[in-house]
């Protein structure tokens, strides 16, 4: 008879001894940072899915609902919430919160035709087929609430080709228009005749002259920050004027663009590095401060150089940097470190040579990180771990204000004791670090 009464070990996938979380952290561990469908470097996708199809039953419902609003509000995450939704309309334990939850968590139309696709992905057969399984009562009202929040622009800059078009979910779902203007634009969808949006996308993909286009785009404030940081390179080869890049940097709106978004721009563009310098160190004023003694270490180990994601340009690695650029502006002390195979500090630098500081550290090598806490761990400093967490050796518990800050959906994690954990990254992980500080004291 096998035993059943024993103890249940959990290893990283380096071989250290991990915590092995309840239902509730695993499913907030494989949620919060994942790409689904996208390999990580030591997990694939589909397994993180699996994972979090398995543990969505598991937990409460109320706990699943707001998981998938937090991850889809906080962490900008598209795919996941969708597919916690579409767990959640399998068990008659967490169906009731169907509705309110995806209507809150659709955001952009072509959410609404995604959410069918992956409703609709067990099934056997093409997506033609597919579509005659009966969608539940829940999903209906909740998509029927979910279109309707959006305008004829919204529409249009959505409205692609694919196997489930958004007219496909008015015919589905019965939505009602809330006005007669509503009305004709939902018919216009349904007819194909909705007027193409002014974009950069439908300007370039139409023929336009490129170096026109983003003149114009640039000059009549069309072009959002995040799109002119990704389009530098594309706008210089199109011959656009180094003066009218420089000053519609200057002007951007920062406010909501954290410094690894610059420093992705800046690998494509170093030409603007002044210039995105000194937007990135815009970006910076007025965030919440960290009182006190701070320690960053940053992990720089090989896994660290993997793609947040397949459709990102960014590592963690400079998502790590941009968290260091950040903690240098806005602690009232702050000491920098790196590990890897070993620890070294970094030189106090600002901006971009910050980061080069971070990447040419050391070698790019294993992942001792337990190691590395024993060394520079003090009390009454705060410390903050930036790391994927697949170590080779056990972390202690923290003599510091320990936060492990984890960019990676692996089952098991490391670390024991009084450690605050956040399970992916955001533009918001320092004000909820100084947020929980607050509340404990």
């Amino acid at each position: 008879m096998a035993k059943l009464n024993k103890i249940l070990k959990a290893f990283t996938f380096e071989g250290a001894r991990a915590r092995k979380f309840g239902p509730e952290q695993q499913l907030r561990r494989a949620l919060m940072n994942c790409m689904l469908w996208e390999d990580q470097f030591y997990e694939d996708g589909v397994t993180i899915a699996d994972r979090i199809k398995d543990l969505v039953p598991a937990v409460k419902a109320e706990t699943v609902a707001a998981m998938a609003i937090e991850a889809r509000e906080q962490m900008k995450l598209r795919h996941a919430p969708l597919l916690m939704v579409r767990e959640m309309a399998r068990h008659e334990t967490h169906r009731k919160l169907v509705a309110d939850t995806l209507e809150r968590i659709v955001q952009r139309p072509d959410e609404l035709t995604e959410f069918l696709a992956i409703y609709w992905a067990d099934a056997l057969g093409p997506m033609q087929q597919r579509k005659k399984q009966p969608v539940s009562a829940q999903v209906k009202k909740g998509l029927a609430r979910a279109v309707a929040k959006f305008d004829a622009y919204q529409l249009a800059k959505y409205d692609r080709d694919g196997p489930v078009r958004l007219r496909d979910v008015l015919f589905l779902v019965h939505a009602k228009p809330r006005s007669g203007d509503q009305a004709k634009v939902w018919k216009q969808l349904v007819d194909g005749t909705l007027a193409a949006p002014d974009t950069w996308e439908v300007s370039l993909s139409g023929g336009k002259d490129k170096r026109e286009t983003f003149e114009r785009l640039i000059g009549e404030k069309k072009l959002g920050g995040l799109a002119l940081l990704r389009n530098l390179r594309l706008m210089q080869t199109a011959g656009v004027e180094r003066k009218t890049i420089a000053q519609a940097i200057e002007a951007m709106k920062t406010d909501r663009i954290l410094p690894y978004r610059f420093i992705a721009a800046a690998r494509y563009a170093p030409d603007f590095e002044p210039e995105l310098e000194g937007a990135m160190l815009k970006s910076i004023a007025g965030h919440v401060r960290l009182k006190g003694r701070t320690r960053l270490l940053i992990d720089v180990s090989g896994s660290m150089d993997a793609l947040l994601s397949a459709r990102s340009e960014m590592t963690r690695l400079e998502a790590a940097c941009g968290l260091a650029i950040l903690a240098r502006e806005i602690c009232d002390e702050v000491e920098i470190f790196t590990f890897s195979e070993k620890v070294v500090k970094v030189a106090p630098r600002r901006g971009f040579a910050l980061r080069d500081a971070v990447v040419a550290s050391q070698p790019h090598g294993g992942t001792y990180l337990g190691r590395a806490v024993t060394e520079i761990d003090r009390k009454g400093d705060r410390l903050i771990v930036f790391t994927d967490e697949q170590a080779h050796d056990q972390v202690p518990a923290p003599k510091a204000r320990g936060t492990i800050i984890n960019v990676a959906s692996y089952q098991h994690g490391i670390g024991h004791g009084d450690w605050l954990r956040v399970d992916g990254f955001s533009e918001a992980v320092i004000a909820w670090i100084a947020a929980s500080e607050e509340t404990k004291h």
